[in-house]
């Protein structure tokens, strides 16, 4: 159900989940973001308190709000063709999925960001690799293997967001040099940031975020 240690495998068994949510349709990206939604509100009190026994940074009560806003991250709706006509003729744009992203989530608020990262990430159509930070590194796996748990369960889609079970700065490097990943989403620090910047794929960074 996701947590895998190969960084390979894990781009690999990403890469078989995207084809699946690609022949699936719209309707299974959004029955996936229902389903995120849903479960980091139902666990945000249990999963808040297993972070913060892990990591020993921040409150709790913001850990759980975190989770419970969840359901505000923007999903399929934001999602929309546009059309022009002119004397030329007419011109549809569509946005397409890139396939699978590479995804790097801090220790500061492991679950919340992977939460909010599938969100868009499946909205969009693609999947994702994730490399959490080795300080959250469990409770990231946790809900990673309980989203797949009910993904697969709902949709019969199996692996759409994949976790190094004991991430490092190797296997960051071994998923961003995966052929199979064709865009980057970084949430850390400065160093993980500037890595990521430097790797020649796409990349949309947030750091250093404290």
């Amino acid at each position: 159900f996701g947590v895998i240690q190969d960084a390979k495998e894990a781009c690999a068994a990403a890469s078989d989940a995207f084809h699946q949510l690609r022949e699936k349709g719209v309707e299974a990206r959004r029955k996936i973001v229902d389903i995120i939604k849903t479960m980091a509100d139902a666990n945000a009190k249990e999963w808040g308190r297993i972070e913060l026994e892990e990591t020993k940074i921040g409150r709790l009560d913001h850990k759980i709000e975190k989770l419970q806003i969840i359901k505000l991250v923007p999903g399929v709706e934001w999602l929309h063709p546009d059309a022009m006509s002119g004397h030329h003729g007419i011109m549809l744009e569509e946005y397409t999925p890139f396939g699978v992203v590479g995804a790097v989530t801090p220790s500061t608020h492991s679950i919340p960001t992977i939460s909010g990262n599938i969100v868009n990430i499946i909205a969009a159509g693609n999947a994702v690799v994730f490399n959490a930070h080795p300080a959250a590194a469990k409770c990231a796996a946790m809900a990673v293997r309980a989203f797949n748990e009910a993904i697969c369960r709902e949709t019969g889609i199996e692996n759409i967001a994949c976790i190094i079970e004991q991430p490092s700065f190797e296997s960051f490097k071994a998923i961003c040099a995966h052929e199979a990943v064709k865009l980057l989403c970084v949430t850390g620090g400065p160093g993980v940031v500037k890595a990521a910047m430097q790797t020649g794929k796409r990349a949309i960074c947030a750091g250093p975020g404290n």
